[in-house]
């Protein structure tokens, strides 16, 4: 069959998009290339899902009202307070889409979240990447330099993806105050849930002060649903009001708020902590194991996953460990992401971090 010529013309940002590239999958190996959990939905959670599947014939809640005051009650905000979508990001995307004109500015560090630039480019806003510190964290003091009359939103990953490193207490207030009330700042706490006790921090505090501030969170990783696809919010009301008036009618699916509302259940909680801690756990197991080794480590990442900066043998790795039956994340020329799994996933890692020092 023949193909007719397409001659629609498509908006000239596109070009210029970066490709997100998900995590590989690994048919005959390890999949440690994504940021997901090693555990299947807790019982109670899968039950929940499973009760609304006859519903599939009917739309979602439109307004996802259980789950937004369930969530608004764990919060301390108002059921209008919490917005919800199809993952943490597509919340993020809605930011952007309320915020951000041809020619608007976003500021956030590099590297980050690889769906940062696509969000804010695609909608014809201009990013602004400020580079890590030599620690490979946030250099809060160059970001809140960065803001201009342009600048619509600063976005804090927090703990940082694909590195790891997370803001104090103190610094994210410091930076806070620093940013014009008018100018959105969006603390993305995808992986709060994995942060150490002494490293912990209160966002929430921080937007109880600043009307400038809103959260971003996710079921995707400690939750253990991210097939599912939902994340939500905590604005305040006039934000999350211009996010409900973008956002994309039925985001969230049925099963996705039945099974983010089962999440929020007492007993999983409680057993979504206990997973929360034995991925803790496996992560100092695995630091311990690359210091004995002999690797040169950065700061201890504080989400699901360690981070190599390995510069320009960073793919040379990944092609070494995928040899090995082990996928893991490469960025370009900076470093390689591998993802706390399964026990035996995160074993496997050891012995190929290993035998690439003996190469």
């Amino acid at each position: 069959m023949t193909t007719p010529e397409e001659q629609v013309r498509f908006r000239p940002c596109l070009s210029k998009l970066p490709v997100y590239a998900a995590g590989k999958p690994a048919p005959d190996g390890y999949k440690v290339s994504s940021n997901e959990s090693p555990f299947t939905p807790p019982a109670k959670v899968r039950e929940a899902i499973i009760a609304h599947i006859d519903g599939l014939n009917r739309y979602p809640s439109p307004a996802v009202e259980p789950l937004r005051s369930a969530l608004a009650e764990r919060h301390g905000v108002e059921p209008h307070q919490i917005v919800v979508s199809t993952g943490s990001v597509a919340v993020l995307g809605d930011v952007v889409r309320a915020l951000v004109d041809e020619g608007d500015e976003v500021v956030y560090a590099w590297r980050s979240f690889e769906a940062y630039p696509i969000l804010v480019g695609c909608h014809g806003g201009e990013s602004v990447q400020v580079p890590l510190t030599a620690e490979l964290g946030h250099d809060l003091d160059a970001m809140a330099a960065a803001v201009t009359d342009r600048t619509r939103a600063v976005i804090v990953c927090n703990p940082n993806n694909p590195t790891g490193t997370v803001i104090g207490q103190a610094e994210l207030e410091e930076f806070v105050a620093k940013i014009p009330a008018h100018v959105a700042v969006v603390i993305d706490e995808a992986y709060l849930e994995f942060i150490d006790a002494e490293a912990q921090i209160d966002a929430e505090a921080i937007f109880r002060r600043y009307a400038n501030v809103l959260i971003l969170r996710t079921f995707s990783k400690v939750h253990g649903i991210a097939g599912l696809r939902i994340g939500y919010a905590i604005a305040h009301p006039k934000m999350a009001a211009a996010l409900r008036a973008v956002s994309v009618p039925f985001s969230a699916n049925s099963l996705a708020q039945a099974g983010a509302l089962a999440c929020l259940d007492k007993e999983v909680h409680a057993e979504l902590m206990v997973r929360a801690a034995h991925i803790r756990a496996e992560r100092a197991r695995v630091y311990a194991a690359l210091e004995e080794q002999g690797w040169q480590l950065p700061p201890r990442s504080q989400g699901n996953f360690v981070y190599l900066p390995l510069g320009e043998r960073t793919q040379e790795f990944a092609a070494f460990a995928a040899e090995r039956g082990l996928i893991t994340r490469a960025y370009a020329s900076d470093g390689v992401r591998i993802t706390i799994g399964e026990d035996e996933a995160n074993s496997r890692f050891i012995e190929i971090a290993r035998e690439w020092l003996t190469v």
